[in-house]
């Protein structure tokens, strides 16, 4: 099959992540996956919501947008509180997948605030928000060390997320936008660097498809999550807190 840049049926789109892109957030980050380009940044308040208080227990919380100019025709902002039901389930999907590695009762009563908005979006939108977001996070909670503590106690693994699909009944991993609008198969994959899952969403498009395929999909994907946490590992350098 041919790929845009010649790119093989196994391989990542150019993956970049570009740490402290702003000043003013502790943790920011710039993460590129071929064109898709997603600005991360993480900060930490004081105080947690209604349903936490005095439990001593923390919180993170994410949210999602797209800029007007980031689609080839201009996506409307969300304004007067109305979210498009998309955008709602991303967020849900990223505050998910960071939760499962922050060991929340060691934070304290602190909230962990992850924004993601999408400059360009050429496929895989949420999953680049959830690899850059948790390198946002961890230049965060370094950043903050001398309120909330080591940041190894606060880390239960790293996150790393990706996109697998069938299109013409070929296994393809990390679609962009042309692959994923046709694709038979869509399949959106969290996962820890340990190789526990946080979240599997497939879905089949005016198709179905078989357990066989669904294994060689979630296996491609595997490899593609281990390319990802070896790329955050070599971004944080210093800061990454698993070793």
């Amino acid at each position: 099959m041919h790929r845009a840049n010649g790119r093989k049926t196994d391989a990542l789109r150019p993956l970049k992540f570009q740490r402290r892109y702003t000043r003013q957030a502790p943790g920011s980050v710039l993460v590129r996956m071929g064109r898709t380009t997603v600005l991360c940044t993480c900060c930490v308040e004081p105080g947690v919501p209604p349903f936490l208080l005095g439990s001593g227990k923390g919180w993170l919380s994410a949210e999602y947008g797209m800029l007007p100019g980031s689609t080839n025709t201009r996506k409307q902002r969300d304004r007067g509180g109305k979210i498009d039901g998309r955008t709602v389930e991303i967020q849900r999907l990223i505050g998910r997948s960071l939760r499962a590695i922050v060991d929340l009762e060691k934070l304290g009563e602190h909230t962990l605030w992850l924004d993601c908005d999408v400059l360009e979006a050429d496929g895989g939108t949420r999953t680049a928000s959830i690899n850059g977001a948790f390198v946002a996070l961890l230049d965060a909670l370094a950043a903050n060390r001398a309120i909330l503590g080591p940041v190894q106690g606060l880390i239960k693994s790293n996150v790393a997320a990706i996109s697998v699909g069938l299109l013409d009944d070929i296994e393809l991993l990390d679609l962009d936008y042309s692959e994923d609008k046709d694709a038979e198969v869509d399949l959106n994959l969290v996962m820890t660097g340990a190789g526990e899952f946080i979240e599997v969403q497939g879905t089949g498009e005016e198709a179905t498809f078989s357990r066989s395929q669904l294994d060689r999909l979630l296996k491609l994907g595997k490899t593609g999550i281990d390319a990802i946490t070896r790329a955050q590992r070599h971004t944080l350098g210093t800061n990454w807190p698993l070793d």
